[in-house]
């Protein structure tokens, strides 16, 4: 309304056109300052928003697939067992008068350990030795008797022939001749005494000489020897004991020697392992690692050197034993031992750091980076354990680049910074192994 149209009211003018002004005007404003409120609120709001931020690349380290050739092995705890083992037992009653080794020395065959007083046994010898001696005697005089005794007989021989003659001719009586006959008959009957006699005496020298040798064999019983080589035990008998043989019912054991170069490593493995080794048992030796728990790097190569006949029963299990040097004394009888009994080799097979594979709902898988450095998920299925790394036997390849430390800030499909890189590369190819 133009006010210079209206003259017939000014005060109400004045009065009533200011007011409504006033109003709309801060109406506007107010309106206008909550429109940009809102504005501003969400363009604030619309920046504040995490899932529309760009995430920064995820730090990891990666190493490389690598390829080596690989052993397929079963691992099992066994236990050492000494090659031989000898109880010295004695063999003649007797008190020990010395003792020749220290406890715990390494002896040799042969070598003597304990000497039982031998004085009886030497007794016994020479008096079995003049018993010989005094059937040789009989023997010497029954062969001169039998020499005299020969001729004479043949001289009666003749005699009688001749007065067989002469009682032809009636030069004698027949009562000579029977007593020249019956003369004769008696000297061949000293020359059979005779024989018997030297056979008598060659039966009893036999007898005497065996009762030599008796003495002997007593005698060097005397004289404890090792008969194996070994490693001698704690002795069981001091100077001045007296021991008995076995067959007297109260044997005494004096000393325990065991062989332990080369030793034995016993161990099981599941009867449902048993047709795999058989198998590889067919085309070659296998052979045996085995460590002791607190050297588990230093392993010593021996040989599967027997497998049971049969399954055991109450633990499904079939006993295998290994043959190892042990020039070193390292493994010791009765000692656990972790064996590794390796069956074939895999020809280059893809190995990465253990610490690469991760499990899922779906299974295993790795972290691959790209050329472009973002991150794939790879589902892999892995083999063995070699060390510090593991089989991959599906889904990468050599030379992939797979995520070892970092994989929980990694996501599918997004960036990644490579840290470290060379040293993983280092550790990576440093390789695992057994």
């Amino acid at each position: 309304m133009d006010r210079t149209s209206i003259t017939d009211s000014p005060s109400a003018i004045i009065t009533t056109i200011p007011r409504a002004s006033s109003q709309q005007r801060l109406k506007t404003r107010l309106a206008f300052v909550a429109v940009t409120i809102c504005v501003f609120v969400a363009v604030g709001c619309r920046k504040k928003d995490p899932l529309e931020m760009e995430r920064p690349p995820a730090p990891v380290t990666v190493a490389s697939a690598v390829t080596q050739d690989v052993p397929i092995y079963l691992d099992a705890i066994g236990k050492t067992v000494a090659r031989e083992v000898v109880s010295i037992q004695p063999q003649v009653s007797g008190r020990v008068v010395k003792i020749h080794f220290t406890d715990g020395a390494d002896v040799k065959t042969g070598d003597r350990l304990f000497t039982i007083d031998p004085q009886p046994f030497e007794v016994s010898l020479q008096q079995a030795r003049s018993n010989l001696a005094k059937s040789t005697a009989l023997k010497r005089q029954a062969e001169a008797n039998l020499a005299k005794d020969t001729a004479q007989a043949k001289n009666g021989e003749v005699e009688a022939r001749r007065y067989e003659q002469l009682v032809e001719q009636g030069v004698v009586s027949k009562q000579q001749y029977d007593q020249v006959r019956t003369n004769s008959e008696a000297l061949n009957a000293t020359v059979g005494a005779d024989v018997a006699a030297i056979r008598s005496a060659e039966q009893q020298m036999k007898v005497d000489e065996a009762a030599i040798e008796n003495a002997k064999v007593q005698l060097a019983y005397c004289y404890i020897r090792s008969p194996i080589d070994g490693r001698a035990g704690q002795r069981l008998v001091d100077i001045g004991n007296v021991v008995n043989p076995g067959n007297l019912g109260n044997a005494t054991s004096m000393l325990v020697i065991q062989r332990v170069d080369p030793i034995y490593a016993d161990f099981t493995v599941p009867q449902n392992d048993l047709s795999n080794v058989q198998r590889n048992m067919a085309q070659g030796t296998l052979r045996a690692e085995v460590r002791l728990p607190d050297e588990p790097n230093n392993p010593v190569v021996g040989e599967l050197t027997f497998l049971d006949n049969a399954v055991q029963n109450t633990t499904g299990t079939v006993n295998l034993r290994a043959t190892i040097p042990n020039r070193d004394r390292k493994f010791w009888p009765g000692r656990f031992v972790n064996i590794r009994l390796v069956l074939s080799t895999v020809r280059n097979a893809v190995l990465v750091p253990a610490s690469a594979p991760q499990m899922s709902a779906k299974g295993q898988f790795v972290y691959v980076v790209a050329e472009d450095l973002t991150a794939e998920l790879r589902p892999v299925t892995t083999g063995q354990r070699q060390g510090d790394q593991v089989v991959i036997d599906q889904g990468l390849k050599t030379g992939e680049r797979v995520v070892i430390q970092g994989q929980v800030a990694v996501i599918p499909g997004g960036k990644v910074s490579i840290a470290e890189s060379a040293a993983s590369e280092t550790a990576a190819n440093a390789g695992g192994g057994l």
